[in-house]
């Protein structure tokens, strides 16, 4: 990770830091010293990554959380309070804060072994074996009905018109279409029977 501010001040090396000199460190970083920075973050960089990764169990989103930790540190650092603990103390406060709400907005993936369990909405091949097999008898029933009867029953069930509209296509009264479907109904009842025996 490399997180640098703009250069100012004295340069300060990593090896120069000791943990008791993070707070003092800390209260230069709030007054905008890019050189105490660059030397604070050096000396919170490595257990910040291993405390992120064991958080999130990702190295691309510990590397991510931790960059957002260490500019909340150079942003923010006006609000660090020694009287109330460590700089080490109060930075790991804003990186796990980052770590859970990063845990929090990763949504659940469903295992890719549950969905064997999910139920194919198609229908299965029996059932469209009988369905092809249902077709064919109507198909064959139809063709043996009166064209008048297949013509009504096409419109009438095909089409979805209304017994008026038919009768006027048809030339004729719905009360006689109204027959008419009747009478090929049954008849299909009959034919569909035969078959199926």
């Amino acid at each position: 990770m490399k997180m640098d501010a703009p250069a100012s001040g004295p340069a300060i090396g990593p090896a120069t830091i000791a943990p008791s000199m993070a707070t003092a460190l800390m209260l230069r970083v709030a007054q905008g010293d890019a050189a105490a920075f660059t030397a604070l973050v050096h000396h919170l960089e490595r257990p910040a990554q291993a405390l992120a990764w064991r958080t999130l169990m990702d190295r691309a989103a510990a590397e991510d959380v931790c960059q957002q930790a260490f500019l909340k540190l150079w942003t923010q650092g006006h609000r660090f309070d020694p009287a109330r603990g460590t700089a080490e103390a109060w930075f790991r406060r804003i990186l796990v804060n980052l770590c859970l709400d990063r845990r929090r907005a990763i949504r659940p993936v469903q295992a890719i072994d549950d969905g064997f369990d999910i139920a194919d909405p198609a229908p299965d091949p029996e059932a469209q074996a009988i369905a092809a097999d249902r077709q064919a008898r109507v198909d064959m029933a139809m063709a043996r009905l009166n064209p008048r009867q297949r013509l009504a029953l096409s419109l009438f069930h095909g089409e979805g018109l209304s017994m008026a509209e038919i009768a006027t296509r048809m030339e004729t009264t719905p009360k006689a279409i109204e027959g008419l479907l009747g009478r090929a109904r049954n008849e299909l009842r009959t034919m569909m029977n035969e078959t199926s025996l």
